[in-house]
């Protein structure tokens, strides 16, 4: 009990981000959406994203560091009065301060749980904030109090800009534009001539002002020349645009989804591309010119780019692939590869520091396997075949082995240096196939059943013993080293992805909608397991028999630390769907997925339940003589309450459904009580004193 007592208040103090547990090895400097940039000079600036993401560049974005935001919210909007006063605002009505450069970042109390689309600051001391269902928040003391004004709508608000003190807009869903020339006190409501939805706004000079519009895939400008009575259309774009800016009367920039830069030179009226991204997976959210020449724009898996001459020329400040990574395998604690679609095979042999792009020829590749630090294998597919690659000199140089025509291969497994089976699907029909090589891949034989559904992994405890598992709760299992294969009933008819087993009785399967089986009988009965998680998992990993890890989609990852009983879910630090995990120790192991997304982390063991540094729920009065109240906004259906004595035994279990709810603790003695509050998407401690 001593050591749970100890724990409690370790989660009391810690406050989990993904610089202390997660280090992004690819892409750099990370791979979460980044989605508003904002400059205070042409050196400093900040970036802000999903996940409650801040980067930070003093160097004219040469070097940015991630900040410890504090959150794991979605941020919205930054701005900076000054090179040390920034505020960032985003899901849930958070609103964050710094005053040191972006070194600390603080919750304030915004007065609203509704999402914030957007901050701008018409002075050091007052700022304004929009965002869904009208609300236009203003503060005039530097952040230190927030205060609701009348917007008169209830549309949900993207994008505020102040022109001076007394005159601003704001635009929305709708064809809301609204205009203030008294600093927020009165909002009247602009004629825009259309109901689409704004998503942002731009004043040059008192009168003369932009927003833009998407629908069907198109974007259309709308300019005014006398603050906002009449707005007339300048030009439609093929290209949707997410965000614009201008440096002068004449000259304008805008980013759209595809990834895509565009220019106006004559205020507005024609829009051509200056910058054609290489993919869409860098698809770009927002704009920021510091100054006429400097430029910078932002967006999806963190892409940075930069101009130095008015957007002649744009350099990429954030560096590595952007593929989609499926499978990572460590040879030691050095050499690693990462594989995936596109021809995506990276290599490093110093533990992820860096990381080498090997050619495939183009080859998408599913899963890697090295029989010695020379010898390996990869399979995967091309636009036709499914294919099994192999090196004999550690990944450099890789030659097709085998190619099975319309299919793809998912899995490959060897037991020693010459025996391996592989697992696919066919594509004309969608059957699962296994092959099997006892010659070190120079040949393999077709071991599969007459009929069943695609398979997705495999995996052999010993030399005869075997699994493979796929659509529909698909388990096979083997007992002769694959002349046979036989169907097990899994208990789900969800898909299945990946198999492992911690010793020869004990295994686990994870897939579709959150699945989880366990055997504790060499697959002769399989249970389900509580995931707490709905996302699709993708593998499954097991260091001994008690501690595990599952990853999956929307950046999950879960795990346990007693065969699977609880699952807990960690803070990855990022919403990118993962596809594979791999330990290369007790305490280190990598994580790769979307976007190019490699994490790394040396602390496994330290790694707790997610939690938040600020506060989402309220417990008052505190100290309390019987009662107290817990309050949050964020309830979910599933938040359970535990309270816990200094001893660590627990008190009372309590499910939370509603936004207020009050705990009767007059039964117990005197003294202090910690409370863990838990759902999918958070674990938060606290504790009430009882006198």
């Amino acid at each position: 009990m001593k050591k749970f007592f100890i724990l409690l208040v370790a989660l009391l103090s810690v406050n989990i981000s993904t610089a202390q547990n997660w280090q992004w090895q690819n892409p750099l400097p990370q791979g979460n959406e980044l989605v508003c940039v904002n400059f205070s000079n042409i050196n400093t600036g900040c970036a802000v994203g999903v996940n409650g993401t801040i980067l930070k560049t003093t160097n004219g974005g040469n070097l940015w560091t991630i900040q410890n935001s504090g959150t794991s919210n979605d941020l919205s909007s930054v701005y900076f009065t000054d090179a040390n006063t920034g505020y960032a605002v985003g899901d849930s009505g958070i609103i964050l301060k710094t005053t040191d450069g972006g070194t600390n970042w603080l919750i304030q109390n915004s007065g609203t749980s509704n999402w914030l689309g957007s901050v701008v600051f018409s002075d050091a001391n007052t700022g304004y904030v929009v965002g869904a269902q009208g609300t236009i928040l203003k503060t005039i003391n530097s952040g230190l109090t927030w205060t609701i004004q009348n917007s008169g709508t209830s549309n949900v608000l993207k994008s505020i800009y102040f022109h001076d003190t007394n005159t601003g807009y704001a635009v929305g869903n709708a064809g809301t534009i609204l205009k203030t020339i008294n600093g927020g006190i009165n909002w009247s409501h602009l004629n825009s001539g259309t109901v689409n939805d704004f998503n942002s706004v731009y004043f040059i000079d008192i009168n003369t002002g932009y927003t833009v519009y998407n629908y069907r895939n198109t974007s259309t400008v709308l300019k005014t020349t006398d603050g906002g009575n009449i707005w007339t259309t300048q030009s439609s774009s093929v290209d949707p645009i997410s965000s614009f800016c201008f440096t002068d009367i004449n000259t304008g920039y805008a980013v759209t989804p595809s990834g895509n830069i565009l220019e106006t030179t004559n205020g507005g009226i024609n829009w051509t591309t200056i910058y054609n991204a290489s993919s869409y997976d860098q698809g770009l959210c927002s704009i920021n010119f510091p100054d006429p020449d400097t430029g910078y724009a932002v967006g999806n898996a963190g892409t940075i780019l930069k101009t130095t001459n008015g957007g002649i020329g744009w350099i990429s400040q954030s560096t590595g692939t952007l593929s989609v990574l499926l499978y990572v395998y460590f040879q030691n604690t050095n050499t690693g590869f990462a594989v995936g679609r596109n021809g995506a095979l990276l290599k490093t042999n110093n533990g992820g520091t860096n990381w080498t792009i090997i050619n495939s020829e183009m080859f998408s590749i599913n899963s890697i396997y090295f029989t010695d630090p020379n010898t390996g294998y990869a399979v995967g597919y091309d636009d036709i075949n499914g294919v099994i690659l192999k090196t004999t000199d550690g990944g450099n140089i890789w030659t097709i082995q085998t190619s099975q025509f319309h299919s793809s291969i998912q899995s490959v497994f060897f037991k020693d240096a010459l025996t391996a089976y592989v697992v696919g699907y066919n594509w004309n029909n969608y059957e699962g196939f296994i092959l099997k090589t006892t010659d070190g891949g120079t040949s393999w034989v077709n071991q599969t059943p007459e009929t069943f559904n695609e398979l997705m992994s495999v995996y052999f405890t010993d030399a005869l013993t075997g699994y493979a598992v796929g659509d529909s709760g698909t388990i096979l299992k083997t007992t002769d080293a694959g002349t046979n294969w036989l169907i097990q009933n899994s208990g789900t008819s969800n898909w299945l992805e990946s198999v492992v087993f911690s010793d020869a009785n004990t295994g686990y399967v994870v897939g579709a909608q959150g699945t989880i089986l366990k055997t504790i009988n060499a697959g002769l009965t399989w249970t389900i397991q509580n995931s707490g998680s709905s996302n699709v998992l993708k593998s499954v990993y097991f260091h001994d028999t008690n501690t595990g890890y599952a990853v999956g989609f929307g950046g999950t990852i879960l795990k346990t630390m007693n065969g699977g009983l609880n699952w807990s879910r960690l803070n990855s630090g990022t919403v990118n769907d993962l596809y594979s995990i791999y330990f290369t120790d007790i305490n280190t192991f990598y994580v790769v997925g979307s976007y190019g997304t490699i994490l790394k982390t040396t602390n496994a063991l330290s790694i707790n339940e997610s939690s938040i540094a600020f506060k989402l729920i309220k417990t008052y009065p505190n100290p309390t003589t019987d009662k107290f109240t817990v309050e949050s906004s964020a309830m979910m259906v599933d938040t359970r309450l535990s309270l816990f004595n200094g001893n660590g035994e627990d008190l009372i279990e309590r499910q939370i459904t509603k936004p207020k709810t009050q705990i009767d603790i007059s039964n117990l003695p005197t003294g202090v009580y910690f409370i863990r509050f838990k759902n999918e998407k958070t674990v938060e401690m606290g504790k009430i004193i009882k006198e």
